[in-house]
């Protein structure tokens, strides 16, 4: 019964979502959290448009409340925009934007769509980024193109803090499939090692004390073997 229960939950939550992100459209939303309290449900939108999901005046923020609690059977709802100050590295907002060009251009010119993300992602100092477009592009057979820039983690608990995201665009030949991950310069890396002046100089001066260490080895044993040369020499003349 309980595992009917969280099912329904999930579910009436995932509804919830994608009603928000259709009825907003397509390229405006990124996320929509949900939170629970005892005083009622707080939505969270995050966005880069805050102007455009909220109306003049909040007419859209309203409209959508009042059409949420009466579909979803909320009582007491609160919706909250979080404002995205840099889109470029939130992979879902990317995404929704080449699925969007795509539709609007067509899938032949997908290469030069994918490049103009890939330049303005790396343009805003991001670490890495991986663009991967599957479908009918540019002939008749599906295939996969990769767009790739910088580096990303892809295993271990460092692969956390790359941001995922899936889109899909609806072209006559079919449907394009958008997959993007992005490495955002604010990401908290475990493994992370800045290098600076101050570390470069201590390199150099550990490989130098290295070399000179080195040399003074072969200077010495150099001379020990000339010391036990000329001793063998004075035995086998005195012999």
């Amino acid at each position: 019964m309980e595992e009917k229960n969280v099912s329904k939950f999930k579910k009436n939550e995932f509804s919830i979502r994608e009603y928000v992100r259709n009825s907003l459209g397509k390229g405006r939303v990124s996320k929509v959290k949900i939170e629970y309290a005892p005083m009622g449900e707080k939505i969270i939108i995050s966005t880069s448009k805050p102007g455009l999901v909220i109306g003049r005046g909040g007419e859209k923020i309203e409209e959508l409340t009042r059409i949420l609690k009466r579909k979803f059977g909320l009582e007491n709802l609160h919706i909250e925009i979080d404002e995205i100050e840099k889109p470029e590295y939130d992979a879902q907002l990317m995404a929704d934007e080449i699925a969007l060009s795509l539709e609007r251009f067509g899938p032949l010119r997908f290469k030069v769509i994918a490049y103009r993300a890939l330049q303005r992602i790396k343009d805003a100092g991001a670490l890495g980024v991986e663009i991967r477009l599957s479908g009918k592009l540019p002939g008749s057979r599906a295939r996969t193109w990769r767009f790739a820039y910088g580096y990303l983690k892809k295993t271990g608990d460092p692969a956390k803090v790359v941001d995922r995201a899936q889109a899909r665009a609806q072209t006559k030949p079919g449907v394009v499939g958008i997959k993007i991950s992005i490495l955002s310069p604010e990401a908290v890396l475990i493994d992370k090692i800045n290098i600076d002046k101050e570390c470069l100089e201590n390199i150099k001066k550990n490989i130098g004390t290295k070399e000179e260490t080195k040399q003074k080895k072969e200077n010495l044993k150099n001379k020990s073997k000339k010391k036990q040369k000329l001793t063998n020499d004075h035995k086998n003349k005195r012999s």
